[in-house]
């Protein structure tokens, strides 16, 4: 190189530096945003793609209930209480998708465990009112879904607050009552006759009611699932697309005919995932049956169980009983047999959603979610996976994405303020460090007093919500309740 290409070359870069610090100077300034509440320097994780999308230390402006603005600096930014992340993870508020609420007691629980979001299944009409009141802010409470009363036909699996029907005339009339008290959305259970799953199937597809629950039999006989096949196949059931198929454990019972077959566990995750229909989890449910069994009962009253609703408790005495008298040996069995089934459906692109059945047996409202969570780690699942199945995911199955289950501007201000990292760690998750919800802060003091007033119950307004609400739909509160 000449000494006049080098004076060339330094004069070339002389004019390209001063040209960059004249545009840095030159580019304008963020805009200026003002909102109700900023929350500084922390690192976001979004949960839409196949992997994490992370944010460091960035800036989250929130403005009546949605987020405004996610930056990487606060200049422009401001408002009125400011939070410091401190560099703490947030990430989008939790969802529960299969809870049973009784009371608006426990709902303060759920925030407290950072769940921003419950499903409940198993409705009755003081719910309908209760979703009202907590968008209305009239009601500290996780945003409510419900459906309607839980659909069945007598049988084994019967239970006193069922919405009996066999016929399709009854199905149907069923259906109509559900949509025209307000319900959106059908619960199915295992025992429904053939003619009247069909009529409902029928039914909410023409009033435009998605339909979750078990996966219905038909009438039970004799021998089955082990010598004959269930009167409806779990593969009609499949071909009608339920929102959600509730409980691994009902696939294994009804999908594989209660058999612990881990070739055939994998050619029906290839049909699930084929026909899209997602699944419900809930492992949870049954280890805790192996844990009252484990330890003869006593887990029916370890600490946080005074969060469970007590009208609802004091009708579990008999499974409490039962349960704390099963050896654990087999039930242990089902449950190894049950996680691996989640690895696999998760290997053959089955769309899993954490579930818990919060709110009956000793499933802890809240704090059953981060069970859940570390269970399907556990089963092998990737951290990033789990909490994708508890955020992302469930907004994509009730129609919602992009619009909760995110950090991003537009999104919900339905965030988790965790001390760790959760993809590192998923136990990071079972205890928020804060919350924000509906667009406000609430630090731990905060949610701690939420889980102490969880604590405190109403046992006459439980009674009128239940029993008022199956004295609607038919059932004679007189009649023995059998089982």
């Amino acid at each position: 190189m000449t000494k006049h290409t080098l004076k060339m070359t330094s004069a070339a870069l002389a004019v390209a530096t001063l040209a960059s610090l004249v545009a840095c100077a030159t580019d304008p300034a963020p805009e200026p945003l003002s909102g109700d509440l900023l929350i500084r320097d922390v690192r976001t994780i979004g949960f839409e793609g196949e992997t994490p999308a992370i944010r460091e230390h960035a800036f989250v402006l929130v403005k009546d209930g949605k987020i405004l603005a996610v930056r990487d600096t606060g200049e422009g930014l401001s408002a009125p209480e400011i939070v410091d992340g401190a560099g703490r993870t947030m990430v989008p508020g939790l969802t529960d998708m299969h809870v049973h609420i009784w009371d608006e007691a426990e709902l303060g629980a759920y925030l407290s465990w950072g769940v921003t979001r419950v499903r409940n299944m198993s409705g009755l009409s003081f719910h309908l009112p209760l979703v009202k009141r907590i968008e209305a802010g009239e009601v500290m409470g996780p945003h409510l879904i419900t459906t309607g009363p839980i659909l069945n036909s007598p049988g084994p699996n019967a239970q006193i607050n069922h919405q009996m029907v066999e016929t399709a005339d009854e199905a149907r009339a069923a259906v109509a009552w559900q949509a025209e008290a307000g319900f959106d959305r059908i619960k199915v259970y295992s025992n429904l006759t053939r003619p009247a799953y069909e009529a409902i199937i029928e039914e909410a597809a023409a009033r435009d009611m998605p339909v979750a629950g078990h996966t219905p039999e038909g009438v039970r006989e004799e021998g089955m699932p082990e010598d004959k096949p269930f009167d409806i196949s779990f593969e009609e059931v499949l071909a009608d697309h339920f929102e959600t198929i509730e409980h691994i454990e009902t696939v294994v019972w009804h999908g594989l005919r209660n058999r612990h077959d881990e070739a055939a566990a994998r050619a029906l995750a290839r049909k699930i995932a084929a026909e899209g229909v997602p699944v419900t989890t809930t492992l949870l449910a049954h280890r805790n049956l192996l844990l009252v069994a484990e330890t003869e009962g006593a887990a029916a009253t370890r600490p946080g169980t005074e969060l469970l609703n007590v009208v609802e408790q004091q009708t579990e005495a008999g499974n409490f009983q039962f349960w704390a008298g099963q050896d654990p040996a087999p039930v242990a069995e089902d449950a190894v047999f049950y996680a691996r089934v989640a690895k696999i459906f998760q290997e053959e692109g089955v769309t899993l959603l954490a579930g818990t059945d919060a709110g009956i047996f000793t499933n802890i409202p809240g704090k059953s979610l981060g069970e859940e969570l570390a269970l399907l780690t556990g089963a092998g699942l990737s951290p990033y996976d789990v909490l994708r199945s508890a955020t992302y995911t469930p907004s994509v199955v009730l129609g919602t994405a992009g619009q909760d289950g995110c950090v991003e501007a537009g999104c919900a201000a339905d965030l988790v303020l965790l001390s760790c990292d959760p993809l590192a760690d998923i136990a990071c998750a079972a205890e928020p460090a804060g919350l924000v919800y509906r667009g406000e802060w609430l630090d731990r003091a905060a949610l701690d007093g939420l889980r102490q007033g969880a604590a405190e119950q109403d046992a006459d307004r439980t009674m009128a919500n239940v029993f008022g609400g199956m004295a609607e739909y038919g059932v004679d509160l007189s009649a023995p309740t059998g089982e």
